[in-house]
């Protein structure tokens, strides 16, 4: 067994930036051909282009992934060019935060259908280009599903669903041969993140983890990497919190 992804196809969303793309990266890196999914063809572009750039195999592929037809018209892409899917990646996510009397229809509509509508197409995406190999999908949960956090509660049950999707597919799955766990990133100043938190947010989260540093975006694009290599093909149904022990302190 290895924690090589050597000759994997694998479809990511969200990752023209934070932490997709470094999952991208790091996939790509590590020897696997990678599907750059985001719903900015820029930032799509930006990404591939740094793979290609290093030496590794990627495609942007640009598409809202809260389109079911969308996303299986981007893994019929990649199929093409790559091969059949391997894994796939759900990180894409749009994020308020807001008290819960705040929290409107349209809001909470668009943040359904891109984090956890998207999830399912994702799933659906590899399940319609996969091959006869074992396959695996990670999705991205969050520690606020474990802990509760003030003006979270559109983006908390988004993440408790994917968190039980999670075990829920591992089951389902399982028997097709595919592998199902899901990344809980502690706090990464990612760009997305830092549209929401400020310093003083993130100075209470650097507080509350037990390691008492904030996480960087390639050390849960590391988590990912393994839950799709080789040295996690007995793993499954797992939520692997990346997130420097805050999930524990809190508790």
């Amino acid at each position: 067994m290895s924690s090589s992804v050597e000759g994997q196809v694998v479809l990511v969303t969200g990752a023209g930036r934070g932490i997709g793309a470094a999952a991208a990266r790091i996939l790509a890196e590590r020897g696997a051909a990678v599907g750059v999914l985001d719903i900015s063809s820029e930032l799509a572009g930006e990404t591939a282009g740094s793979i290609e750039k290093a030496g590794g195999k990627a495609m942007a592929i640009t598409a809202d992934v809260s389109d079911r037809q969308a996303m299986l018209d981007a893994a019929a892409v990649l199929h093409e060019k790559f091969g059949p899917l391997t894994a796939v990646v759900n990180d894409a996510i749009w994020i308020r935060y807001e008290p819960v009397e705040s929290v409107t229809e349209e809001t909470l509509d668009r943040m359904l259908a891109v984090g956890l509508k998207g999830t399912f197409w994702g799933v659906q995406a590899l399940l319609a280009h996969r091959g006869d190999k074992p396959a695996s999908i990670v999705n991205i949960a969050s520690p606020v599903a474990d802990l509760g956090t003030a003006n979270t509660a559109s983006y908390t049950s988004i993440k408790g669903a994917i968190a039980a999707l999670t075990r829920q597919l591992a089951v389902e799955l399982g028997p097709q041969g595919i592998r199902v766990n899901a990344v809980t990133p502690g706090a990464v100043p990612t760009p997305g993140a830092r549209a929401i938190v400020d310093e003083a947010g993130y100075a209470k989260r650097r507080a509350q983890t037990p390691l008492g540093r904030l996480g960087a975006e390639e050390e849960i694009a590391a988590g990912i990497a393994f839950l799709i290599g080789g040295d996690a093909s007995f793993i499954t149904g797992e939520i692997l919190h990346v997130d420097g022990g805050i999930t524990v302190k809190s508790m």
